[in-house]
C-alpha cells in the first residue's frame, strides 16, 4: 500500500488518481499510524515552501517523516515535496526545511523571454543510475510548474537534470529517499512509468 501524506498540498488528488490508474492500493492520510504502516510514502506539494513547512509542523508530521525515512520505507517527494527534503529555500528565508538531504532551493534566474514560474514540458537528461527511471528513455519530456529549483550539494545523488536558464537538478535518489521537481502525475506515460517504478520498490 502507498500512502500520500495529507498536509493540505494542492496536488494530492491528482497523485492519488494516477496511482489508482496504475492499480496501486492508495490512501491519503496525516495519521502517523497509517503512514507508518504503508509500504511506500509520497510527500506531494504545490505552493510556498514556508507555508508547506508550516503545515507539516502544524500537523505534527515532521518527526513522522523523519521516522518513516529512518525506517527505510521508500519515500518520494514531488515538486515542493522535493524542496522540503532539503535544508532551505530562497523562497522563505529563515525557514528551515526537513534537512534530510543536503542542498539549497534557489530562484530560477530571470532572463529575456524566460517566463517564471516555469510551466510546461521539458526534457530530462538522465544520469544513468536512477531506479525511478528504469525503462524511461533519456530526453523524455515531463511537466514542470515551479519558480524555484534544487541545487543539490552532492551531485552524486542527482539522477536527472534539465535546463531552464540554469541547470536544474530535476530528480534525486539517496538511500530510500526519492524526489522529483516535476509532476509525474501530470507527465503522461513517462510519469506513470516513474510512479509504477516507485510502487515496485520495497
Amino acid at each position: 500500500m502507498t500512502a500520500i501524506i495529507d498536509y493540505d498540498a494542492g496536488n494530492i488528488k491528482s497523485v492519488e488518481k494516477a496511482l489508482l490508474f496504475l492499480g496501486e492500493e492508495t490512501t491519503i492520510s496525516s495519521d502517523k499510524d497509517v503512514l507508518y504502516a504503508a509500504d511506500r510514502v509520497i510527500l506531494p506539494g504545490v505552493g510556498n515552501f514556508g507555508d508547506a513547512m508550516g503545515n507539516l509542523e502544524r500537523y505534527g508530521l515532521v518527526p513522522v517523516i523523519e521516522n518513516i525515512v529512518s525506517r527505510g520505507t521508500p519515500f518520494l517527494g514531488i515538486c515542493v515535496g522535493l524542496q522540503l527534503l532539503f535544508e532551505e529555500s530562497e523562497e522563505s528565508p529563515g525557514v528551515p526545511g526537513l534537512g534530510l538531504l543536503k542542498g539549497k532551493i534557489r530562484h530560477i534566474p530571470r532572463g529575456e523571454g524566460r517566463k517564471i514560474p516555469h510551466m510546461g514540458w521539458n526534457s530530462l537528461s538522465l544520469c544513468g543510475k536512477g531506479k525511478l527511471f528504469e525503462g524511461i528513455p533519456d530526453q523524455s519530456y515531463v511537466y514542470f510548474v515551479h519558480s524555484y529549483y534544487l541545487d543539490a550539494a552532492d551531485k552524486n545523488m542527482v539522477t536527472a537534470v534539465t535546463e531552464y536558464g540554469t541547470r536544474i537538478d530535476a530528480s534525486v535518489e539517496q538511500g530510500n529517499i526519492y524526489a522529483c521537481q516535476f509532476h509525474p502525475e501530470k507527465s503522461s506515460l513517462t510519469g506513470l512509468k516513474l510512479l509504477e517504478n516507485f510502487c515496485g520498490l520495497s
